[in-house]
C-alpha cells in the first residue's frame, strides 16, 4: 500500500508542552521502515491562517501565534491537512502524521493541555472545500485523555461521527458523538474488544469518505496516562482500525500521533504503526 509519513525536523529539536521530546530520535527511529516501497517522507508545511479561521475565532489565533510552539503547532496541522487531502484523492492509502502542539485538547476559542490549534477541524474544512461537497468523516480518539476540543469543533456537525475511548460514557449530537469508557486500568484485549463493539460497527454503520485516528500513547504502561496497556497494543489497535477503514471507506485512514511523553514507546510503535500501514490488506 502507498503509506505516507508526515514529519518535519523542528519537531525532534524541541521540549514540547506536555509530551516533551520524545520525537529526538526521529525520523531516524523509523529509517528500516521509510526505505519500504510504497512509504514516503513528506515535509508539512504550516497550515495557512485562512483555513485555522475556518474553526478558531481570530482572537484565539492571534494569540496561539504569538506563543513559542506556533511553528510546531502549525506544521503539525499542515500535516493533518495535506495528508487527509492526498488520502482522500487516492496519492495516497493512508498516513501517519507527527504531531506537536496541536490537537484534540484545541476547541474555537480556547486550547489547553499541549494541543493548542485543532487538527482534525482544519483537514475536515479543507477536504469539504476541495470536494466541493459535504463529506462524512469518522474520528476515533484513543488518547488517554477526552478529546474535548474535537468535541466541541464537530458538536453540531451530523456529517462527523466522533467516538472517544476516555473515562466516560456518553452519547450526544443525535448519535454521532459518543464517550466511551475505557477505564483506568484495562488489558489489550479489553481495550480492543471495546473498539470492536463500540467503534467498528457505528463507523460502518456511518460510512464515512475517510477516518481519522487520533492516537496517543499515553495509555501505556509507564507513560504518564497509563491504564495499563502493552507497547505492542498500538499497532494491534491500528490493524483493527485499518481493517475498518478497509471496509467503510476503501482504506482511506489517517493516523495522528497525540499524547505520550516516553521516547522509547514512541521509538517503538511508530515503526511498528507505518509496517502495519504499509502492509496489504
Amino acid at each position: 500500500m502507498r503509506t505516507g509519513v508526515f514529519f518535519h525536523e523542528i519537531f525532534a529539536k524541541h521540549s514540547w508542552p506536555v509530551m516533551g521530546s520524545k520525537f529526538k530520535n526521529f525520523p531516524k527511529a523509523m529509517e528500516a521502515e521509510l526505505k519500504l516501497e510504497g512509504v514516503r517522507l513528506y515535509v508539512p508545511e504550516k497550515v495557512s491562517e485562512e483555513l485555522l479561521l475556518r474553526v478558531h475565532t481570530q482572537r484565539f489565533v492571534e494569540d496561539v501565534k504569538r506563543a513559542w510552539y506556533y511553528e510546531g503547532a502549525a506544521l503539525s496541522v499542515g500535516g493533518c491537512v495535506r495528508a487527509a487531502e492526498l488520502v482522500y484523492f487516492g496519492e495516497l492509502d493512508n498516513a501517519l502524521v507527527f504531531d506537536v502542539a496541536a490537537g484534540h485538547h484545541a476547541s474555537p476559542d480556547h486550547a489547553w493541555g499541549g494541543t493548542y490549534i485543532s487538527c482534525t477541524g482544519p483537514a475536515v474544512a479543507n477536504l469539504r472545500e476541495k470536494a466541493r461537497k459535504r463529506l462524512r468523516f469518522a474520528i476515533i480518539d484513543t488518547d488517554s485523555h477526552h478529546g474535548d476540543g474535537t468535541r466541541n469543533v464537530f458538536l453540531g456537525d451530523r456529517d462527523v461521527l466522533h467516538v472517544c475511548f476516555c473515562s466516560s460514557s456518553k452519547v450526544e449530537g443525535e448519535s454521532t458523538k459518543i464517550d466511551v469508557d475505557v477505564g483506568w486500568q484495562t488489558t489489550d484485549e479489553e481495550y480492543l474488544k471495546k473498539v470492536e463493539e463500540e467503534f467498528v460497527p457505528r463507523a460502518k454503520k456511518f460510512k464515512p469518505e475517510l477516518i481519522f485516528h487520533i492516537l496517543g500513547h499515553d495509555t501505556c504502561q509507564g507513560d504518564y496516562g497509563d491504564r495499563g496497556l502493552t507497547k505492542d497494543f498500538f499497532s494491534k489497535l491500528v490493524a483493527l482500525v485499518k481493517a475498518c477503514s478497509l471496509e467503510t471507506c476503501g482504506g482511506k485512514y489517517v493516523v495522528i500521533t497525540h499524547g505520550g511523553a516516553r521516547a522509547d514507546i514512541a521509538e517503538y510503535i511508530f515503526p511498528k504503526i507505518i509496517r502495519v500501514l504499509h502492509e496489504d490488506p
